[in-house]
């Protein structure tokens, strides 16, 4: 036997010795299923937001974003200001992104984190968890105080989560 054989044997084993020692790189999965809103549940959540919030003679704009902070629906309603869109939208985005409702971010907001353009910590950003995963976020912007826009945001959330639940 060649030398150059030898070797070529020798590296091939040393290889396969390595990659089977290695279980953790065995038990990887090289891809993983992310489970997503539909357009038709981010449109009721939505709308059941907008619905809650003139329960209360309320008019608010509302996003609902998906877990990586893009939007699936944006309503604003008929005489809310113009300015509720990209405020709820900001809401919530920053709920998914630190997987928290803005209120409890709150104490954050004067931090080099929470002065970032992009981010709202302030009362009015829910997520949306099935299961106990992130499956998206809703924010609301417009009624006098922050905790309001976070109730009308969770009953929208609320109108479905039930059959969230049961899709999973």
């Amino acid at each position: 036997m060649s030398k150059k054989y030898l070797l070529s044997v020798c590296c091939a084993a040393a290889i396969a010795g390595g990659a089977a020692s290695s279980p953790a790189l065995a038990e990887e999965p090289m891809m993983v299923s992310v489970k997503r809103l539909s357009l038709e549940t981010a449109q009721r959540i939505a709308q059941a937001t907008v619905d809650a919030c003139r329960e209360k003679g309320i008019q608010i704009g509302v996003t609902v974003v998906d877990r990586d902070g893009v939007v699936q629906a944006q309503l604003r309603d008929t005489i809310a200001a113009p300015i509720t869109v990209p405020i709820s939208y900001k809401k919530a985005y920053t709920a998914v992104n630190f997987n928290a409702d803005t209120s409890a971010l709150e104490p954050r907001a004067n931090t080099a984190v929470g002065r970032q353009d992009f981010l709202v910590m302030s009362a009015g950003g829910v997520t949306v968890q099935v299961g106990g995963s992130l499956v998206g976020g809703v924010g609301v912007s417009g009624a006098p105080a922050g905790e309001t826009d976070e109730e009308c945001a969770r009953a929208g959330v609320e109108a479905v989560q039930d059959d969230l639940e049961m899709a999973m």
